[in-house]
């Protein structure tokens, strides 16, 4: 009996995040099956050693284990990924659903949007989705992701600069010190 309160507890506690887990683990490893798998494995582990739980913000404790297993998944499956460098040189509209032209437009725009958040190195693509998608605080985002909040925001900054440049690339705009 007191296995099926721990279970009963467990889905209390972290069946409302599945969402926000499939979507980060969805950003992390960019591919919706392989999200999936990482979110299954995760929720294994997360039940696994749910005894170790002690309250507390469980999305964040739930999004920790997602991460984790996400790397861990990125490290098994695609080691380049986690060797990219981030320092790498190059670093919402009102819906008119009467205006098709108008919804076509704000379809590409998101497309672009998200493929342009799929191209950002991993460590920065974790804290804007955490941040932007998923609304975490940056102390949130600090848990999660083990770093200090300078680095989560050093990170969003540079996260959102880089965004920015591939975004003005893909509309052929041009940025501050030339071309995008």
């Amino acid at each position: 009996m007191p296995e099926q309160r721990s279970a009963v507890r467990f889905e209390e506690v972290a069946l409302p995040h599945l969402p926000a887990a499939y979507n980060l683990a969805r950003w992390l490893v960019r591919n919706d099956q392989d999200a999936e798998d990482v979110v299954q494995e995760a929720y294994l582990r997360a039940f696994r050693f749910f005894e170790g739980y002690r309250g507390g913000e469980s999305r964040a404790w739930l999004l920790t284990i997602v991460r984790h297993t996400c790397y861990t998944w990125l490290q098994r499956n695609r080691a380049r990924e986690l060797t990219d460098s981030i320092d790498e040189s190059h670093e919402e509209a009102t819906a008119d659903f009467a205006n098709p032209e108008m919804r076509l437009a704000q379809e590409a725009d998101a497309q672009m949007v998200r493929a342009s958040l799929a191209e950002l190195p991993l460590e920065f693509r974790e804290v804007m989705v955490m941040r932007e998608l998923e609304e975490l605080s940056y102390k949130e985002i600090a848990t999660i992701a083990d770093l200090p909040i300078g680095t989560v925001m050093s990170r969003l900054a540079r996260g959102r600069k880089r965004l920015h440049s591939l975004l003005a690339a893909r509309m052929g705009v041009e940025t501050k010190g030339g071309t995008a």
